[in-house]
């Protein structure tokens, strides 16, 4: 057969044109640069066009019922007063009062400076439980807080979860050796924000199909699927519930939307059987933001037992969409802090009497110290 022969030249053609082909089909299979990110970085900006916006100043004067202030600077005071205005809060209740000489340097530094926008609650120390006599202890303690000026207790999430006795015991929320305690509370007629718990899917297994993954991955201790240091969830709501009926002369303000906020049903049936049982929105706005029909009818169906609360003040435009939540019919807006909720929101169009209760009249039922002159009749 004839040999052929190639010039160089044609060969360094060919030879171009495999590269440029090599090149291009590199570069396809490689990744763009914006696909080179983390899910904590993925921030997308929806394309939807449809009324509504931001909220920034809620319709009637509100009461923040879930809310934590440690600062004591007069001036850090005085521009918090200046912002409530701004979004027309009427009232923060603080809940980080702490006790003792503590508290009484929380209430100067806020009630001392403006008497009538803040009420501040006292906390408990259960150091030393399982110590003979230490409930007796503990419920001076609170009345002593109490004539001091707190008008409430928090119970902070480390009861059932994280609290052990002098024994290395957990203590559970029902423990009979608190019971001094609300029954102290019961007398004075003043409620108890308690936290116990967190949200059900912190127990679940953290895989591909929690909807919480994002927050344990930021949060890695937040999980609670070791049942060596936790009791389930089902156990630790089941031990709330237990205190709740066993001392129905105490109001109970069971916070988060006591953790049922993504199943409005079983709160509904709890707060039916427990009428010293009322709830807050407190951190759990997106479980209502994202079933506008459920969430709405179970507002207005339990109106005169649901809360405001925001639990932390920063950051402010926070409040902005609780107010859009609660009082427009908007659509698919973004929440404020990611880790809770990488769903949208939808406005639940309440009516003006269930905003009414929801923003104030309801705290000025059940939280002692608020100044009525403050809100409309």
């Amino acid at each position: 057969m004839p040999v052929t022969h190639r010039s160089n030249a044609s060969i360094r053609i060919a030879g171009s044109r495999w590269f440029v082909l090599a090149s291009l089909l590199l570069a396809a299979a490689l990744p763009a640069a914006g696909q080179e990110m983390t899910v904590e970085a993925y921030e997308p900006r929806s394309t939807l066009k449809v009324p509504g916006g931001p909220v920034t100043r809620a319709k009637f004067p509100f009461v923040d019922a879930h809310g934590h202030l440690r600062a004591r600077d007069p001036a850090r005071i005085d521009q918090m007063v200046k912002e409530m205005d701004e979004m027309n809060m009427a009232v923060f209740v603080n809940l980080s009062g702490g006790s003792g000489e503590g508290l009484k340097a929380n209430l100067a530094a806020t009630k001392g400076r403006y008497p009538n926008r803040f009420v501040v609650y006292a906390n408990v120390d259960f150091s030393g439980i399982g110590e003979p006599g230490w409930g007796k202890k503990a419920a001076a303690q609170l009345q002593a807080d109490y004539d001091a000026g707190a008008r409430g207790l928090k119970i902070y999430k480390n009861l059932s979860m994280f609290q052990t006795d002098i024994h290395g015991e957990r203590v559970a929320a029902d423990d009979p050796r608190i019971a001094p305690v609300w029954d102290k509370a019961g007398e004075l007629g003043i409620p108890v924000l308690i936290h116990v718990g967190e949200p059900s899917a912190f127990w679940d297994p953290w895989d591909e199909h929690n909807e919480r993954w994002l927050e344990l991955k930021m949060f890695p201790n937040r999980r609670r699927d070791d049942p060596k240091r936790f009791a389930s969830f089902e156990q630790t709501m089941s031990e709330q519930h237990n205190l709740f009926r066993n001392h129905p002369d105490t109001i109970f303000l069971n916070a988060h939307l006591g953790w049922f906020g993504n199943d409005l049903a079983r709160l509904g049936k709890l707060l039916d059987e427990l009428p010293n049982v009322y709830t807050e929105l407190g951190a759990v706005l997106a479980e209502l933001g994202r079933q506008p029909i459920t969430g709405a009818a179970f507002m207005e169906k339990y109106q005169d037992r649901v809360l405001m609360g925001k639990d932390s003040w920063e950051p402010i435009e926070g409040y902005h969409v609780y107010f859009r939540v609660l009082e427009t019919r908007d659509e698919y807006f973004d929440y404020y802090r990611k880790r809770h909720a990488h769903w949208k929101m939808y406005g639940l169009g309440l009516s003006d009497e269930v905003l009414e209760k929801v923003y104030f009249r309801n705290a000025l039922k059940i939280i002692p110290g608020i100044d009525p002159s403050l809100f409309p009749e």
